[in-house]
C-alpha cells in the first residue's frame, strides 16, 4: 500500500529532459534538441542579454535554487514548443549558463528538479514551469487550471491533498518570462526631487484612472500610455500634485476564488514578479515592449514635475499556501523564500494571504533589494509604500525595527535616498506599529484618519486627538530625529470608502463583490448624513458636499504630508463598496463626466486652491515639529490653540467636549532658512474648524495674536469667491456656520 505522498496524478507528461517528448495542449511534440550552453556567469540574477565570448550574442541565465538536483531553462518559440537547456554550472547556490544565440523578446521559464517531501517544506516539481523571480518582462495571463498546482488540487482526501505530487506539465497554461535587452542610461530624465514637506501624494490605479478619460484616446486607457497622455498628466499638473502613488504595477495573478466568481484581482496585491511591469498595462505589447511603456509614462510625469512612488507588495507571493498553485518561488525553493510554521507542510502568514515572504533569509533579502534598486535606477521611480511593511520588518517571529530589512535599507547608497512610505501593520501578533518605524521612514498615519472622520461626523468626546492630528502628530513621530513629514495624513485611501462613499453611506454595501457582504471593514466612521447612499433630497446632498470640502480643507492644511486618493476631489463613488478590489468595472473605475457637473467641478477647484495656498506658504508645511513656547517677547508662539471665547485652550478645555477649535499658525518662527540661508518668513494664519450642526459665536483672538483677520477660506459656500474675501477685526465676534472649516490669513 502506498503513502499520499507516494501517490500520483494521473498520467500527464513529467518534466524531461532535452530529446524527451512533451505534452502541449494534450499533443505529444518532440522537443528540440537543446543548444549549446557555456558556464556564463552567477550574477546577476535572471535573465540579461549581453555579448559572451568571442562577441556572440546571448543570453546569461543565473537562478539561486539551494536545495535543488538540477536546473532547466525551457526556451519557448512563438508556436508554444519548448527547448529544455540544462544549467549545470553551480555557484553558491545560483545554477547558471549562458546560452548563445538567445535574443530579447526570447520566452523563457525554469525546471528545477528535487526531493517531494512537503512534510518539511520540499515542494520540488519539474513538471511545473516557473516564472523567474527576476523576469523583468512576462507575456501571457495567469490562470489557474489543475495543471499550475503542485499537488494534486482535486485529490479525494482533501486534508492530504497538498502532499501528492501532480505529474501534469503546467507549461501550456501559465505566462513566460521575456528577455529584455536595456541599454538605457536615464541621461535625458529629471526628477523632481520634491523635498518630503512640500510633497502633495495621489494615490491611483493605472488603469482605473485613466479607463473612461474622454480625452485619452480609448486604445491607450488603461495603460500606462494612458496615464503619460497629456490629459491625465494636465488633471494632475491642474490639481497641484506632486507625486503619484500607483497601486500595484508589479506582475500579478488573480486568486482562484475569484476567478470562479468572474471575477479579477483588479488592485494587484498578489504580486508574482518584483521587476516586471504588469503586462495588462501595457498598450504596446507584453514581449517586453511594457518596459519601455512604463518608462516614458515616468518621463512624462517627470517632466511635469510629478514623482512616481510605487506601492508594492513584497510580504507575499501569489502563491497562497500549501493549497496555493506552483508558479515561482514555490517551486524553486519552498523553504528557502517562504516563512514555514513548525508543521512545515504549512505556512506562516502574517498578510491574511497564505503566504508570508522569509524576508530574514539573505537570498529573500537581496531578491527584494535588488528589486527595489531595480525599479529607481532602471526604471526610473521615485519611492515605494510597502504594504503590510510590520512583515517586512519581523526578524523570526516579532516585528523588529533592528531587523535585517530596515538595516539593509538604511545603509543602502540608493535605497536610502528615495521615498520610502511604510504601511505600519500586519495581521499577526504585535503588528500595529504605527509612530515605531526609525527615523528614514514615513508612515500612513491611521489615526489621523480615524481622528478626522470621527472628528466631522461628532463622534470625538473632546479635541485632543485632533490637536495632535492637525499639528503633525508629535506625539507619534517627535523622537530619534523624525520629522513632521514622517506622517501621511489620509482620510481616505484605495481600501475603504471614498471620500463621497464615506458621507453618503452608513455601512458597507460589497454585495458585488460576491462574498454576501462579509467582506471590508466594518469600522467606516461614516456619516450618511441623513439618507443611506443616493438621494434627491437637496438639502442632503449640499451638506454631504459641504462635509467634503470641511474633510479636504483639513487634510490640506494639516501639518504632515497629505494624501489624496484619485477622483475625491470631483465626488467619485463606488456605491458604498468599502473594498473594490475586485471590481475591474465602472465601480472601481474614475468617472470623469463628474467634472462636468457644477457642484463636484467646484469641488475640484477648491482641491486645487487649497494646494496652491499650501505651495505658497510655508507655515502649511513645516519641517520642523512646533514648539508651542513663546519666542519673543510680546508672546506670540509658533503654534496656538483657542476656544470659541477666543481664550487659549487650558488643560481642562482639552478634556471638555467641543466641536469647535481654533487653531493659529505663526508666520514669522518657522524654523530653518531659505535655500540661500534666509530665515523664512510667512503669513500667520487662524483656522477654525466647526463640527457642530448649529451656528456657532467665535471671538477672534486680538493681539499679540492680530489687528485684523481675512477671510481666505469657508467652506459653507458652495463656491469660493476667492482672495481677498471678508475683513474682520480682532476681538471680534463672528458666526461660524454649522459645520464649517474657516481660514483666515492674519491682517
Amino acid at each position: 500500500m502506498t503513502s499520499a505522498a507516494e501517490q500520483r496524478a494521473p498520467a500527464g507528461e513529467p518534466a524531461t529532459g532535452s530529446g524527451q517528448p512533451a505534452a502541449v495542449n494534450g499533443a505529444r511534440r518532440p522537443v528540440p534538441p537543446a543548444p549549446l550552453v557555456w558556464p556564463g556567469a552567477a550574477t546577476p540574477l535572471g535573465a540579461r542579454f549581453r555579448t559572451g565570448p568571442d562577441g556572440v550574442a546571448g543570453t546569461n541565465f543565473a537562478l539561486w535554487a539551494a536545495g535543488a538536483e538540477a536546473v532547466r531553462v525551457c526556451l519557448f518559440d512563438e508556436a508554444g514548443r519548448e527547448t529544455r537547456i540544462p544549467l549545470t554550472e553551480l555557484t553558491h547556490e545560483i545554477w547558471h549558463g549562458f546560452v548563445p544565440g538567445v535574443m530579447p523578446g526570447q520566452r523563457y521559464g525554469y525546471r528545477v528538479d528535487g526531493r517531494w517531501d512537503p512534510w518539511t517544506g520540499a515542494r520540488w516539481n519539474p513538471a511545473k514551469l516557473l516564472l523567474d523571480p527576476y523576469a523583468r518582462a512576462v507575456d501571457g495571463e495567469f490562470a489557474l487550471p489543475p495543471q499550475v498546482y503542485g499537488h494534486v488540487r482535486d485529490w479525494p482526501d482533501q486534508s492530504v491533498a497538498d502532499t501528492v505530487r501532480d505529474e501534469r506539465d503546467s507549461a501550456p497554461y501559465v505566462p513566460k518570462g521575456v528577455v529584455v535587452h536595456d541599454d538605457d542610461d536615464w541621461s535625458d530624465d529629471r526628477r523632481p526631487k520634491t523635498p518630503w514637506a512640500d510633497s502633495v501624494i495621489y494615490e491611483l490605479h493605472v488603469r482605473g484612472f485613466t479607463q473612461r478619460h474622454p480625452d485619452i484616446p480609448e486604445e491607450l486607457r488603461g495603460t500606462y500610455a494612458g496615464l503619460a497622455h497629456p490629459a491625465a498628466v494636465e488633471h494632475l499638473v491642474r490639481l497641484g500634485v506632486t507625486a503619484v502613488e500607483l497601486l500595484p504595477v508589479h506582475q500579478f495573478a488573480h486568486e482562484d476564488h475569484l476567478l470562479r466568481r468572474g471575477l479579477t484581482n483588479y488592485w494587484g496585491y498578489n504580486s508574482i514578479g518584483y521587476f516586471a511591469p504588469h503586462a495588462g498595462y501595457a498598450a504596446s505589447g507584453t514581449t517586453g515592449q511594457q518596459v519601455g511603456e512604463f518608462k516614458r509614462m515616468v518621463r512624462a510625469l517627470h517632466a511635469a514635475g510629478i514623482e512616481v512612488i510605487l506601492d508594492v507588495v513584497y510580504n507575499h507571493t501569489a502563491e497562497a499556501g500549501e493549497l496555493g498553485p506552483t508558479l515561482s518561488l514555490k517551486g524553486i525553493d519552498n523553504r528557502g523564500y517562504y516563512r514555514l510554521q513548525g508543521d512545515a507542510r504549512r505556512y506562516a502568514d502574517y498578510t491574511g494571504c497564505g503566504n508570508t515572504l522569509h524576508v530574514v533569509q539573505p537570498q529573500v533579502l537581496r531578491l527584494i533589494t535588488d528589486s527595489l534598486r531595480y525599479w529607481v535606477t532602471e526604471m526610473g521611480v521615485d519611492g515605494f509604500r510597502f504594504d503590510l511593511a510590520a512583515a517586512l520588518a519581523r526578524s523570526m517571529h516579532d516585528v523588529d525595527m533592528l531587523s535585517p530589512f530596515l538595516a539593509v535599507i538604511a545603509q543602502d547608497p540608493v535605497l536610502r535616498r528615495v521615498k520610502l512610505i511604510a504601511e505600519p501593520w500586519d495581521i499577526g501578533s504585535g503588528g500595529y506599529q504605527v509612530g515605531a518605524f526609525p527615523p528614514l521612514w514615513t508612515e500612513w498615519n491611521d489615526r489621523y484618519r480615524g481622528a478626522v472622520r470621527d472628528f466631522w461626523r461628532g463622534a470625538l468626546p473632546d479635541v485632543r486627538e485632533m490637536g495632535y492630528r492637525l499639528s503633525g502628530s508629535s506625539d507619534l513621530y517627535a523622537w530619534g530625529g523624525r520629522r513632521p513629514y514622517a506622517s501621511v495624513n489620509f482620510v481616505t485611501a484605495h481600501d475603504g470608502f471614498t471620500l463621497r462613499d464615506l458621507v453618503s453611506y452608513q455601512a458597507k454595501h460589497n454585495e458585488a463583490n460576491g462574498e454576501d457582504n462579509r467582506d471590508g471593514t466594518d469600522d467606516n466612521r461614516s456619516w450618511n448624513c441623513g439618507a443611506e447612499g443616493e438621494t434627491d433630497d437637496e438639502g442632503v446632498r449640499a451638506l454631504r458636499r459641504r462635509q467634503l470640502r470641511n474633510l479636504l480643507t483639513t487634510l490640506l492644511l494639516s501639518t504632515g504630508v497629505p494624501m489624496l486618493v484619485a477622483g475625491d476631489e470631483f465626488g467619485r463613488t463606488q456605491h458604498g463598496n468599502n473594498n473594490a478590489y475586485c471590481q475591474d468595472n465602472e465601480i472601481g473605475w474614475v468617472d470623469w463626466s463628474l467634472l462636468r457637473e457644477p457642484g463636484w467641478r467646484a469641488l475640484s477647484e477648491l482641491t486645487a486652491r487649497l494646494i496652491a495656498l499650501r505651495h505658497r506658504h510655508p507655515v502649511l508645511r513645516r519641517r520642523a515639529f512646533f514648539s508651542g513656547r513663546a519666542q519673543t517677547a510680546d508672546g506670540l508662539r509658533d503654534l496656538a490653540w483657542f476656544t470659541a471665547r477666543g481664550t487659549e485652550m487650558t488643560e481642562g478645555d482639552w478634556y471638555a467636549p467641543a466641536a469647535t477649535l481654533g487653531m493659529y499658525l505663526s508666520g514669522r518662527d518657522i524654523p530653518g532658512r531659505d535655500e540661500r540661508g534666509a530665515p523664512v518668513v510667512d503669513d500667520s494664519f487662524l483656522a477654525v474648524l466647526h463640527a457642530g450642526g448649529r451656528p456657532t459665536g467665535f471671538v477672534l483672538p486680538g493681539p499679540p495674536w492680530a489687528e485684523r483677520y481675512e477671510v481666505v477660506v469657508d467652506t459653507s459656500a458652495e463656491e469660493q469667491a476667492g482672495e481677498p474675501g471678508t475683513v474682520h477685526r480682532a476681538g471680534a465676534r463672528i458666526t461660524v456656520p454649522g459645520r464649517t472649516v474657516l481660514l483666515l490669513r492674519v491682517a
